[in-house]
């Protein structure tokens, strides 16, 4: 059986390390995004449903493999027949016969389609009719047959098809897996990062909420003692109104971004105590990386499972029309066979030598032993040959089975041509969007950084007379905005990295994750 794939990490996954993105949050101990992927690795449901496949699909293997074990049967019978005598020759009013039969046989199926067989059978005769010569009469047979089709079912690519095609389809499993893996990588990276958005950006809001509720309290003092009129004040309420409305809004998309998290990490699931809210411990470095379009459709041409799963998928519909054309043709097969007898029991010795005067003047006892020792020494030696030619006249269904099968395997080369398409399609994307991601980064923090001197000139404005505090409250907002843009951005960059690996199949490799699920040579 070959042995399971063991999917394990390898190494540790190479991620910077921060503070904790949310101030004021609850304690718990920040998850790092390795620590969020390894926990997914061993803990998430829909991987530990996957990883059975591959398991099934062994076994599959292995029972496709018995085939061409060897098959020993044994079979016994004992019958007793009782019947009234409807001759004098019978010597009884009821005649009486005793038989046992015990044999085994050994099959053994041959990869050219043929098969061998070796059987032994021995079987005793006692009846008490006249006239009998040997009573009780033991029989014993080794009988040797060889069968093989020169046509129909002939070759090792019809008789071990079925074990090829299972090879194939754990190949399949064990891609399907590394696909799961590819998937829940990157949704644990998305999740994760969601999250880390979605705590800075509610840090965000926070900040501009002090900075609203810091204009409203200098607004009252001054609307106090007379240099303030009361429309400011009811301005700067109405914001700080509005922004505590978006930050109930953000902490509920916070609550739920942690539970999707949550879900894939498989946290605070049943038999778990209660879990902490969860803080991402890593902040969206943005690390310029260098990728040709040529290189990336290489990559993802050879470490994408779909395509993967696309050729070997071929195979099996070629292994498929390959055994439904032999279908078509005529059964013209050897059939040979070699036996040895051996007879043995007890001898009735008649007067004269003639049993057919009745009178019994002696016996020569013998046993079944010499019979079974007859066969076994080829005392009588036996052989036949025969070839057998069958043309079937009604071929239809086999014709259609072949032709379905031809159709199959052309539909099965377009789909392949179309997931590569498909595939290419999202490299193509992901390699874009991993470039303008990263100019977007550069152009949304000269904004952000625009916007912080604009409202520091803004505050200055505001002190000495020359604008209002509702351009203020504008301007706070702008700078709010920018911050999460910024953010924003660099949670886009981020995770078109990760787009990128999983449309390259190389996730596992840029995180040092060993893949041990090769398919092996096939024997």
């Amino acid at each position: 059986m070959k042995k399971k794939p063991n999917f394990a990490m390898a190494a540790a996954l190479t991620l910077a390390l921060s503070a904790v993105w949310a101030g004021g949050q609850d304690a718990a101990k920040p998850m790092t995004l390795e620590e969020c992927l390894i926990r997914a690795m061993e803990k998430n449901l829909g991987l530990q449903v996957q990883v059975r496949n591959p398991e099934l699909a062994d076994l599959a293997v292995s029972k496709a493999g018995e085939k061409f074990l060897p098959t020993l049967a044994f079979s016994y019978g004992r019958e007793t027949d009782r019947s009234a005598s409807s001759s004098w020759i019978a010597g009884a009013d009821q005649v009486q016969t005793k038989s046992n039969s015990y044999s085994a046989t050994l099959t053994q199926a041959l990869p050219t389609g043929g098969i061998l067989q070796a059987n032994l059978s021995n079987g005793m005769s006692d009846t008490n009719t006249r006239f009998q010569t040997i009573n009780p009469y033991y029989s014993s047979v080794l009988t040797f047959a060889f069968s093989q089709p020169f046509l129909r079912n002939f070759g090792p690519a019809v008789s071990r098809r079925d074990i090829l095609i299972a090879h194939n389809n754990q190949d399949i499993a064990e891609q399907n897996y590394k696909r799961a893996l590819l998937d829940t990588l990157y949704s644990v990276e998305e999740a994760y990062w969601n999250l880390a958005f979605s705590i800075g950006n509610l840090k965000v809001m926070r900040q501009s909420l002090r900075l609203a509720e810091n204009l409203l309290d200098k607004n009252r003092k001054e609307l106090a003692i007379g240099m303030m009129a009361p429309i400011e004040v009811t301005t700067a309420e109405s914001e700080v109104a509005m922004r505590k409305a978006d930050i109930l809004q953000a902490e509920v998309l916070v609550k739920n971004r942690e539970d999707s998290l949550r879900t894939l990490l498989n946290l605070g699931g049943k038999g778990e105590a209660d879990v902490p809210p969860l803080t991402p411990a890593d902040v969206p470095t943005v690390e310029k990386r260098e990728m040709t379009m040529d290189a990336a459709l290489g990559l993802a041409a050879a470490n994408r499972p779909e395509l993967e799963n696309a050729r070997l998928d071929l195979k099996n519909k070629d292994l498929d029309l390959v055994y439904a054309r032999n279908q078509l043709l005529p059964n013209f097969s050897l059939d040979a066979r070699y036996w040895s007898p051996g007879v043995s029991g007890t001898q009735i010795l008649y007067q004269d030598g003639n049993p057919l005067t009745g009178i019994i003047i002696g016996t020569i006892p013998g046993g079944s032993s010499q019979a079974t020792k007859d066969a076994l020494k080829f005392k009588y030696k036996n052989w036949a040959v025969g070839l057998t030619l069958s043309i079937p006249l009604n071929t239809v269904f086999s014709r259609a089975q072949a032709n379905s099968a031809a159709v199959i395997l052309e539909q099965s080369k377009i789909s392949a041509e179309n997931t590569e398409q498909q595939i290419f399609l999202e490299v193509r994307s992901a390699v874009r969007d991993v470039e303008n991601n990263a100019k977007r980064v550069e152009a949304y923090e000269a904004a952000r950084v625009l916007a912080e001197k604009k409202l520091e000139a803004e505050e200055k404005k505001v002190k000495a007379g020359l604008s209002t505090n509702y351009t203020l409250l504008q301007v706070q907002r702008d700078l709010a905005t920018a911050q999460s843009l910024e953010l924003q951005s660099r949670i886009d960059y981020v995770l078109s990295l990760a787009r990128l690996d999983r449309a390259t199949g190389t996730s596992l490799e840029r995180r040092n994750i060993k893949w041990m699920g090769s398919p092996d040579k096939r024997p």
